[in-house]
């Protein structure tokens, strides 16, 4: 039976921790800044690190499921793994951005906006949902 509980987890998390929509540390001109659909490298570093912990205490510690028959025997990293990952490389402005500001796509434009993040959750859902469920990853320790 599928667990649907990272899914879920990780796509509310990457919705909330995108750099540039709801708020934005280290900001251009201030320590933070709320909602200016900006973003940076630092930003993005700072906000995948927030985000590792985060799903480090929803996967590991809490162990959220959403599968009552799911039995979990051993600490299984992918869900932190495979979505630490996704989350950095599809932050939109770093690599790129989809759709950009008067454009199909930018590169490394550093810039966001509420339609851009839209479909880089929608792209993150997808690979999440194939590296998670239908290809079944798991990465035990120990």
């Amino acid at each position: 039976m599928s667990d649907w509980g990272p899914v879920f987890v990780s796509i509310v998390l990457f919705v909330l921790l995108t750099p540039g929509l709801l708020f934005q540390i280290p900001g251009r001109s201030r320590c933070i800044e709320f909602g200016n659909f900006q973003t940076s490298g630092a930003s993005i570093l700072i906000h995948s690190l927030l985000y590792f912990g985060l799903v480090c205490i929803f996967f590991l510690a809490v162990k959220i499921h959403l599968c009552k028959l799911c039995k979990v025997m051993a600490a299984d990293w992918a869900p932190v793994v495979i979505s630490v990952v996704l989350f950095v490389l599809l932050s939109p402005g770093l690599l790129f951005q989809l759709p950009a500001k008067g454009r199909v796509v930018a590169f490394g434009s550093m810039q966001t906006s509420g339609i851009s993040i839209l479909v880089h959750t929608i792209i993150f859902f997808g690979l999440i949902t194939i590296f998670l469920l239908a290809i079944g990853v798991h990465i035990y320790s120990g």
